[in-house]
């Protein structure tokens, strides 16, 4: 990493390697809250052995709904070296996971990259992220990520300055979306249906803003056509400083669900879909080191 970082898109220059510095205040360094098996992503995800997830600490967004607040805005978690991350893929890959997932990766790429000349799994190495990604950060990750999990939180400018304090959100994610699709443009999947290699773009629907979440669907449609896979996300439930705006300080009703789906089913895009009664804290990981030695 050059000591003035300019890694996601707010390109805000910080001096990460002399501390924790910057919008993500991380130092360049990985922080890592858990190292564990995950049961409850997508199927293809997930499988019957579990995801290797790692939750990364920081983060480039700042949701005030995120399930994960304890330690993407609080920053809870221990800083490790790039050779330790390596000795949790061998970790994880000694479980018998389906692959590595990295949550919340974006601000500790030059690491993971480092990392992974360390070692090198013979697992899928997922990028689970925000969306809000920078193109020439994406393209130096050409070769080393066989799968992209981007969110694609918002159609509109105005909810994303609002809920996650980013600007050009929706042109942001597109971008980053494209780059994503363009190193990864065909989903693989082995006998047993586990993806190997592509990219799945998901989406939350989040209360009083079904309208967004239409508009989410339409730009993934005219942007990228019905070929891509979107996975759409029920599972909201008020975490982190949600109580600051009313609107969202609830789960979704069974219709906004019903609306959005349907608008979804009749849109051509295919993937998965979530029932309302993921809608639970009971899935959010208990973020206590577990891992990491």
């Amino acid at each position: 990493m050059s000591e003035l970082c300019s890694i996601c898109p707010r390109e805000c220059k910080a001096e990460r390697k002399n501390g924790r510095q910057g919008f993500c205040r991380m130092s360049e360094k990985p922080t890592v809250a858990r190292v564990s098996v995950h049961m409850w992503e997508e199927p293809c995800i997930s499988g019957n052995r579990g995801s290797g997830t790692i939750f990364f600490s920081g983060c480039v967004m700042k949701c005030v709904f995120c399930q994960n607040y304890k330690i993407s805005a609080e920053n809870f978690g221990r800083e490790i070296s790039a050779g330790q991350l390596a000795d949790c893929y061998k970790k994880l890959e000694q479980q018998g996971v389906h692959n590595i997932n990295l949550v919340n990766p974006t601000h500790f790429v030059p690491a993971i990259i480092e990392s992974l000349d360390i070692y090198r799994p013979s697992l899928p190495i997922i990028y689970n992220c925000g969306g809000y990604e920078k193109k020439e950060t994406l393209k130096k990750l050409e070769g080393y990520i066989d799968v992209y999990l981007p969110d694609f939180k918002y159609a509109f400018e105005e909810l994303a300055d609002k809920y996650s304090g980013t600007k050009k959100y929706p042109s942001v994610a597109v971008t980053a979306a494209g780059e994503m699709l363009r190193q990864q443009p065909e989903n693989i999947f082995d006998k047993d249906g586990i993806i190997q290699k592509g990219v799945i773009i998901r989406h939350l629907i989040l209360p009083s803003n079904t309208r967004n979440s239409i508009a989410v669907i339409d730009m993934l449609k005219e942007n990228f056509g019905t070929d891509i896979t979107v996975s759409l996300m029920a599972q909201y439930v008020p975490c982190g400083k949600a109580s600051v705006f009313s609107e969202i300080d609830r789960k979704i009703t069974r219709r906004e669900y019903n609306k959005v789906l349907d608008y979804l089913e009749n849109s051509g895009l295919n993937g998965y879909t979530q029932e309302l009664s993921s809608a639970t804290k009971d899935y959010i990981p208990d973020f206590n080191l577990q891992g990491i030695e």
